[in-house]
């Protein structure tokens, strides 16, 4: 799909005709409802064919994404139910920042979409101060003379040596419980880190034609930068979708808390170079550089976000014509989820939406993904004119 085609009303026309927006959210709320007595106290992780969740264990990254879900439908509903049932994840959280060696760059995913939020809906100062911890933990994961957040743990499966001089381009999307900690106390340690991190991703993570490296290393004794790698993605010279969008969403988020248009108009390339690479139907493979002897397998949390990120950027053009751009890609990876993917109008499904692919180098794909849901939550909120989110 190029740039030039999203300028032309006619398309849009074409692929806008079978969705309606409004009924779609309606859909994936209803969802999220339904599902609430299934899912009960538990976090979900990772779905497969059979439409159920497996749910997490103590200590996973994903944990946070069913909370964020129930606290943006009970921001469209106000219905009690999910006010309870996201309440219900603030003991989990708990036993989380009780084991520091579980804490790693994934604090903001696990801490902004169930403590900032309920403090943010509810006025919940125990929730508040739960969420300054963990912006503490993840502040101390900031190493001073790289710039930049350290990734994993020495527990990693990569091991120590491969751990403590790496970063990874999902801490984007991070940085947003650093930012709300320094509003919160009127600190700029956190601010200051947060943008320092943001620099030295743009800097080393963003390769020159506006693709993305997924992790980065630097020497872990003296900070020297030494090379892009991946984990997930297909090699380290490939360009990993979700990566991509992990970093298209990140930089928006990261331009909205600062006002420093160079944020913006990286998030602008970033899209731009995935505008390029999408296929008609909006949905990418797990990796723009596939090979085409390999399994095509799509993934739909790479879709959600990217959707979500297009629709912040769009919101953010000051130009009616890069707005014009930047929303109409929003659309058209939507239209494509809401068509192929969407799975809420299944009284089975306990997820949103199929075909996710979690991590096709272990085998698992063609899943349900507790991020891909939320990202799809969140975008079509954006497209039903929703602006407030608990990353900011």
């Amino acid at each position: 799909m190029s740039i030039e085609a999203l300028t032309s009303d006619k398309e849009v026309i074409s692929t806008n005709q079978v969705c309606n927006y409004e009924v779609a959210l309606e859909n994936a709320v209803s969802s999220i409802v339904k599902n609430v007595s299934k899912i009960g106290d538990r976090n979900p992780k990772i779905g497969k064919t059979n439409l159920k969740y497996a749910f997490c264990g103590p200590s996973d990254w994903v944990s946070g994404f069913w909370a964020g879900q129930l606290w943006l439908a009970y921001k469209i509903t106000g219905e009690q139910s999910l006010r309870n049932s996201a309440c219900l994840r603030k003991a989990y959280h708990q036993n989380l920042l009780e084991h520091p060696h579980w804490l790693d760059h994934d604090l903001g995913f696990q801490f902004s979409l169930t403590a900032v939020a309920q403090y943010k809906l509810l006025g919940d100062n125990d929730a508040s101060e739960q969420a300054l911890r963990a912006a503490d933990a993840l502040l101390s994961r900031f190493r001073r003379v790289g710039k930049y957040i350290v990734a994993w743990n020495e527990t990693h499966e990569l091991g120590l040596e491969k751990t403590q001089g790496r970063t990874i381009i999902d801490s984007l999307q991070n940085l947003a419980l650093l930012f709300w900690a320094s509003n919160e106390t009127s600190n700029p340690t956190y601010r200051n880190a947060a943008i320092e991190h943001a620099e030295t991703l743009m800097k080393h993570i963003v390769r020159e034609d506006y693709s993305t490296f997924h992790t980065f290393n630097f020497n872990a004794m003296t900070q020297e930068p030494i090379k892009g790698e991946t984990f997930q993605g297909y090699s380290d010279a490939s360009c990993w979708s979700r990566g991509q969008a992990w970093a298209i969403h990140g930089f928006a988020q990261i331009f909205e808390h600062t006002g420093e248009h160079k944020f913006l108009e990286l998030a602008k390339n970033l899209a731009n170079y995935a505008i390029e690479r999408l296929p008609d139907d909006g949905i990418p493979l797990w990796d723009f550089d596939l090979p085409s002897d390999e399994i095509p397998y799509r993934d739909s949390s790479a879709a959600a976000i990217m959707a979500a990120g297009m629709l912040l950027i769009s919101s953010h053009c000051d130009n009616s014509m890069e707005e014009s751009i930047y929303h109409k890609a929003g659309e058209k990876i939507l239209n494509g989820l809401i068509q192929q993917c969407d799975l809420s109008q299944n009284p089975q499904a306990e997820g949103l939406l199929g075909e996710g692919a979690s991590f096709v180098k272990g085998g698992l794909v063609n899943n349900m993904l507790p991020y891909g849901d939320y990202y799809y939550l969140e975008a079509l909120m954006r497209m039903n004119g929703y602006t407030d989110f608990f990353w900011k």
